[in-house]
This record gives C-alpha cells, structure tokens and sequence, in this order.
C-alpha cells in the first residue's frame, strides 16, 4: 500500500502536459523530455518579435536547433513532424548557421503554460520552432512549425518523391523549377501533390484536379494571398500569404509551378 501511494504521488506531482520529443538522425536517436530541455545547458530566454503564430512579442525558454542536430550537415534535410500533421520540410543549412537568422526549439514549460493560438485553440508546445532575425535569410512562415512532436533526418524532398519533379528537360534556373522551390517552402507542409508528400492537413494540389484547373489564374492568387477573403468557414487552416513574406513576383513562378504540374498528373501511390 506504501509503494502504491508513494507511485500515485510521483504521478500527480509530474506535470500532465509535460512531453517529449524525439529526434531522429541517420547515425543517432535521441529521445528528450521537456524537463531535459529546459535545464538544457545551452537552453536560454529568447524574445521573439513578432512571432508568426502569436503574432505580437513572445519570450520563450529555447535552445538552439543546431545543439540538438550532431552530426548534422550543411546540405543535408529535415523534417519536423506536428501533433496534427503538418510536416515542414527544412533545409538543414539555416537550421545549422550561427549568424543572420538562428533557429531555436523553444519548450514550453508545463508549470507556466503558453496562451491558446486563438480561443477554444491549444497552445504553440509542447515543442516550437521559432527564429530570431528570420528576415536576414528569408525565413518562411512555414518553416516555423509548432506542436512539433518529432524531427527526422531524410533525403531531400526531389529524391522521395519524384512525382513532385517538372519536366526533366528543364533548365535548373527555368521558372518552373523555381516555382518548385517555392512550393517546397511554402506548401509542401499541409499539401499532397500527385499522392507524393507526407502532410496530412490540406488537400492534393493535382488530384484529381489542380487549383489551376478550377480557379481562374487571378482568383487563385487571391486565395493564396488571402484564403478568407473567397472560401470563408470557422475551421480553415491555410494561413494568408501576404507579398512580405511571398512576393508578387514569387508567387507568378508559384502558380506557374502548379500550372505545369496539371500536366503531369501521376498518382505516386
């Protein structure tokens, strides 16, 4: 009877909302508890300004990304996996570098909880990519990925999923190629294209139609800039993409992307 009380206090005495995190490279897998983190010894308060997902000030106990990656190279791709799905797919490099833009795995602490996204809403944690100076390399609201639940080392995403690729016979620099790019980094993470890709949250771009085949070309730029303005409901997840963080002239190359695309429709599965 002793050992039982003296579990059930151990239970209720450890946080409910404490998580862990695990981290898959090709040459090591490490598994860390939110406690481990936030005593860390290169974990430390960061200030963000205008947070992505908060969109206002925050302060957040972090360690830097690059602590928890060894081994990890300058050209090689991760992957980190969110509680509902959404899986960001991210050059290592930004994630490694120690100037401009530094990447930080901020860790929620269980004892002082961060607010809801919104009402009715969970928080960012238990785990949060977030970036100090990310204008000094071009950093993507969709590289900031929270209620992450695992990171993992994997080919590049051209490698896994070939039926993502335009046209071979185009030029590396040719715009559709570039559009590619951008989808990558800013759609990759809720959407499927083809059957190929590993979210879970939004709709295949290609099948069994493209966007560019049901919206004409100005309304989809609208609904990319803006989804609310023509689809409205309560549950929507696609955030806007205002032109500071997709530029006009990047979001051409974008549509011009899934144009080709509607070309080459080929189920991956």
């Amino acid at each position: 009877m002793k050992h039982l009380i003296v579990l059930l206090l151990l239970i209720l005495a450890y946080p409910a909302n404490a998580a862990s995190l695990t981290i898959e490279l090709d040459h090591s897998r490490t598994t860390w508890q939110t406690a481990d983190l936030l005593k860390h010894p290169a974990a430390q308060t960061v200030q963000i300004v205008d947070d992505v997902s908060y969109k206002r000030t925050m302060t957040y106990r972090a360690v830097p990304l690059a602590a928890l990656l060894p081994g990890l190279l300058a050209h090689n791709h991760v992957q980190a996996v969110a509680l509902d799905g959404f899986a960001a797919e991210l050059a290592a490099a930004p994630l490694l570098q120690q100037s401009g833009a530094q990447a930080w795995l901020a860790v929620e602490d269980p004892v002082h909880p961060w607010p809801p996204l919104a009402t009715g809403k969970p928080s960012a944690g238990p785990f949060y990519l977030v970036w100090t100076r990310p204008q000094a390399s071009g950093i993507s609201p969709e590289q900031w990925p929270f209620q992450i639940s695992t990171i993992k080392q994997l080919k590049t995403v051209a490698e896994r999923f070939p039926a993502l690729l335009p046209d071979p016979a185009l030029a590396v620099n040719d715009p559709i190629n570039q559009g590619f790019a951008l989808f990558q980094k800013n759609c990759l993470a809720c959407h499927r294209l083809n059957g190929a890709g590993d979210a879970q949250v939004g709709p295949d771009l290609n099948l069994p139609y493209s966007p560019t085949e049901y919206f004409g070309s100005d309304f989809l730029k609208r609904y990319i800039r803006d989804p609310q303005s023509l689809r409205h409901w309560p549950q929507a997840k696609m955030p806007a993409f205002a032109a500071s963080v997709l530029p006009d002239a990047d979001l051409e190359l974008l549509v011009g992307y899934l144009k080709h695309m509607a070309t080459r429709k080929t189920d991956a599965h």
